[in-house]
């Protein structure tokens, strides 16, 4: 390529293109979505990688015109938003777990703003929702993205990205295994949790002295507590899983 065709119109608007791809998926895959990221770094993180990535920008096979231009950063924020829903379900599947165990423990009414999706969430999800980052970064899940983008620009052309049927059967798919996986993460903790209401409900007939908020609440917590630190590695196991199955189903874009 020489210089002389870097600023033609065809490249300009390549260029934009690939950084309008780059800065969709900044804004939806987990990690580059954090919110404590400030919006001009997640910027110039895109105009980097779109500097870098450059040379490797297949030709614009778009017209050049206001409309079809509209259309192409469009399509390109969409091919962002859905890469960033897939990879989010099943990043989720923990927060959900965690939200189910910390009904059971008795922590729903204890919620923090979650760094991560800037929502309120129980403090049990948080705590899952930080260590399950730290596994996607272990996982080197940002090198993944831009191994993706590298791949796609391969496949699906700047501007070209329509969402088909299967995408679309696969995230309703993705979303309702999200709720089976977080349950059968949570079930642990629920199914002790419920045998020891049984139990205390035994006692409380037995034994009507027997102070079911001053004893039994907090040796249901103390049991929780204790059940989620014997899985807790079973569970980013899981989370790690999830997060690799997603990556695989990435290749229905090509």
């Amino acid at each position: 390529m020489e210089w002389a065709e870097v600023f033609t119109e065809t490249y300009v608007v390549g260029f934009m293109l690939l950084f309008f791809r780059f800065a969709a998926l900044f804004l939806a895959v987990p990690i580059f979505s954090h919110k404590n990221i400030p919006m001009n770094i997640k910027a110039s993180l895109a105009f980097f990688f779109t500097i870098v990535f450059y040379s490797s920008m297949p030709p614009l096979e778009i017209a050049i015109n206001v409309p079809t231009i509209v259309l192409a950063i469009l399509s390109e924020f969409l091919l962002g938003l859905v890469v960033g829903i897939i990879l989010l379900l099943s990043y989720n599947v923990i927060t959900f777990a965690g939200g189910m165990i910390s009904f059971m423990m008795g922590f729903s009414m204890a919620s923090a703003i979650d760094p991560q999706t800037g929502v309120s969430m129980p403090i049990v999800s948080q705590f899952l929702s930080l260590m399950g980052l730290m596994v996607l970064l272990a996982l080197d899940l940002h090198h993944w993205v831009l191994l993706f983008v590298d791949s796609s620009l391969k496949v699906v052309p700047l501007g070209g990205f329509i969402m088909s049927e299967d995408i679309f059967h696969y995230i309703i798919s993705a979303t309702a295994h999200m709720f089976l996986v977080g349950f059968m993460i949570a079930f642990p903790i629920i199914a002790l949790s419920w045998l020891a209401d049984v139990i205390f409900g035994m006692l409380m007939k037995t034994m009507p002295q027997f102070n079911l908020l001053v004893i039994g609440f907090p040796i249901k917590i103390m049991v929780a507590f204790t059940v989620l630190i014997a899985t807790f590695t079973s569970t980013m196991l899981i989370l790690k899983g999830q997060m690799i199955e997603a990556f695989n189903a990435l290749e229905m874009f090509f």
